[in-house]
């Protein structure tokens, strides 16, 4: 697990160390560099297979041509490389990354089919002139690049990007537009427009300072076309079976390997099986101080459950709001996009702290939800059958109604965010189930030179994958094959890797196995909702293993109070950064109307703490990136020198 970084094509001069030396959180163990002409790879090396020397990174291939800088894991690399030495390879490490460079002299490109794991991987070819940089089938390992005036470059992080000269960052309004909407943006554009984020399971074919092919080496909605068939009794068998076959398989380490451990079912489940492999599995979990939102349910008392039913060692991270508020800028510094769910702190001091035990390795419960139908939006799709039947005028009746109830309560603003498109079409109800903040008051909240730059409709991401989604698919199945290809790898993906890299600790995700991402894809409706109970098939499967009321717990995970954080701790912090004059000056907002917002979220009227959370990151973000180079630029005018923007 690293980082990586490098060029085709006519980079600036000193481009490459700039950039690995931005990435050093990523790779503490060790740097690597290989350039010739027109040619560049970096490398950042976390040391988590062969800890030697033979290790490290760029890599050269069988023959000394190819060279590979690679970022990530592959748990299937014994078994390919048996095969491999079976067919008379010859092996000069016990590293994963000289599996990629033989499979890639056997197959071509095409040895990305027989990957299990997680990986983002740039492989030069000499021979002939051959960039290619792929990024794994659900995204785990992000990978940005900019294509400009004969130059590639590409980097783990968007922030190595930056260290390009004369780059400029201009504001994108359908990207910062989609921020307010999603709180993350979904498909490749980022706040730079001209730094892309590698779609999951892609490739690029880059010579000579061009891309000359893009494709999709694998789509990740390929498993929903066929459904299960079996039983019922052995689908929750066959669950728990490739549960627990991704959990151990991913223990793979000549490194010590810890947990998080939430106290649900995720997480639990990934720890139930993982100590089989290590009975010792030291796991790490989070208690709040300064109380929880209305509703939330406190956390530590489950994990700590957990720990104590499967003899596992607990050590728990205090979060206060005070510590939030002193994090938030390099949050957003770190995450190199304006992602505005605090919990992403979370995963960085429960980083911080295993490190400092000597832990670089975390298992983590993220994607069981996007798996197996865990979201509250699961529920809402398998409740539609009882109300989409009715007439438009009687659902916009019923949009109406529950907006003017939401006022009153958390129980009531959910069902208000049931029916805020009650009577759109099946399309856009879906779609909509993704957003946090209605279009028209994302429009409301941009300063006019903004809302008359939109020129990109907020959902296109979305609405054109549906678009190419095999019309057999049931409705949960649509559902699920955009929660994936987006929420889980425009956003929880990202922050996971962000915020444990900035601590040089790889966080693996289990449920994202190749094997169990293809049969929970197969699943048919009835067991991934049933009865209004969510992740009823995961459930079913653990009952075995976990105590029933930490399997039927309410769902959380690593959530923060933000609301109450927000009209209290939090407050001093977004009064200054969104002063008026900021955001005059800044030219994104309309600054009466986030003011407005500021007041009625401070009174109690509605709950604008996630989408005012999102103004805040907005903010910061250009802060942390777009002013330094402006800055850069004039000075580079003036003749002046500023400090570095990184």
């Amino acid at each position: 697990m690293c980082g990586i970084s490098g060029y085709s094509g006519d980079a600036p001069i000193g481009f490459l160390e700039r950039a690995v030396r931005s990435q050093r959180h990523r790779g503490p163990d060790a740097e690597g560099y290989f350039e010739a002409k027109g040619i560049g790879l970096g490398h950042n090396r976390l040391a988590i297979l062969d800890l030697s020397s033979a290790g490290a990174q760029p890599m050269v291939g069988p023959g000394g041509q190819t060279r590979v800088a690679y970022n990530g894991e592959i748990y299937n690399f014994r078994d390919l490389r048996a095969e491999l030495q079976a067919n008379g390879a010859l092996f000069k490490s016990e590293s994963d990354t000289e599996v990629i460079l033989h499979l890639y002299e056997r197959d071509g490109a095409a040895f990305l089919e027989h990957l299990n794991g997680i990986f983002a991987i740039a492989l030069w070819d000499p021979r002939d002139g051959n960039l290619l940089l792929a990024t794994d089938r659900m995204g785990v390992k992000p990978l940005y690049y900019i294509e400009r005036d004969g130059l590639v470059a590409f980097a783990s992080e968007l922030k190595a990007l930056t260290e390009l000269s004369d780059l400029s960052l201009p504001m994108d309004p359908s990207c910062i537009a989609r921020y307010l909407s999603y709180l993350w943006s979904p498909g490749a554009d980022t706040p730079a427009p001209d730094i892309k984020l590698m779609s999951p399971g892609s490739a690029l074919s880059v010579k000579d300072g061009h891309v000359e092919r893009k494709w999709t080496w694998h789509r990740p909605i390929s498993g929903f076309s066929t459904l299960q068939t079996d039983a019922t009794d052995k689908l929750v068998t066959k669950t728990r079976s490739l549960v627990r076959q991704a959990s151990l398989r991913q223990m793979v380490s000549d490194v010590p390997v810890g947990a998080f451990l939430s106290g649900g079912l995720d997480s639990s489940a990934i720890v139930a099986f993982a100590r089989e492999a290590s009975a010792d599995l030291p796991c790490f979990t989070i208690r709040m101080t300064g109380g929880q939102d209305d509703d939330q349910t406190d956390d530590l008392p489950y994990a700590e459950r957990v720990a104590r039913h499967l003899g596992v060692d607990l050590s728990v991270v205090e979060v206060s709001p005070d510590r939030l508020a002193q994090d938030v800028e390099r949050m957003i510094g770190q995450l190199d996009e304006p992602l505005a769910d605090p919990a992403a702190l979370n995963v960085s001091y429960i980083c911080e702290q295993a490190k400092s035990a000597g832990i670089s390795v975390l298992l983590s419960g993220t994607g069981g939800d996007d798996l197996f139908s865990g979201y509250r939006r699961h529920q809402a799709i398998e409740a539609e059958r009882y109300w989409t039947w009715m007439p438009r005028s009687a659902r916009a009746a019923l949009r109406r109604g529950s907006g003017i109830a939401a006022r009153n309560s958390t129980r009531l603003r959910r069902v208000a965010k049931l029916f805020e498109n009650a009577d759109a079409s099946d399309d856009e109800r879906l779609i909509a189930y993704f957003r946090w903040t209605a279009p028209e008051k994302v429009k409301a909240l941009l300063s006019t030179e903004m809302r008359g730059d939109l020129a990109r409709e907020v959902d296109a991401p979305l609405q054109t994958y549906m678009d190419e989604l095999p019309p057999s698919l049931t409705r949960m199945s649509q559902a699920l094959a955009l929660e994936q290809r987006f929420f889980l790898a425009d956003h929880n993906l990202i922050y996971t890797d962000k915020m444990s890299m900035a601590h040089g600790v790889e966080v693996r995700v289990p449920f994202l196995d190749n094997d169990l991402v293809t049969f929970s894809q197969g699943l048919p409706d009835d067991v991934r909702v049933r009865k209004g109970q969510a992740k009823w098939i995961l459930k079913k499967a653990m009952e075995a293993e976990l105590p029933h009321d930490v399997i039927y717990r309410p769902k959380t995970g690593f959530g923060v109070p933000l609301r109450r954080w927000m009209t209290h701790d939090l407050l001093p912090l977004l009064n200054d950064t969104l002063s008026h004059a900021s955001l005059r000056k800044r030219g994104i907002f309309d600054a009466d109307a986030v003011h407005r917002l500021i007041a009625q979220n401070q009174r109690g009227e509605i709950d604008a703490s996630y989408t005012l959370f999102s103004v805040l990151s907005i903010e910061l973000w250009h802060r942390a990136f777009r002013d330094p180079l402006a800055t850069t630029a004039l000075a580079s005018q003036t003749g002046t020198h500023p400090p570095a923007a990184h």
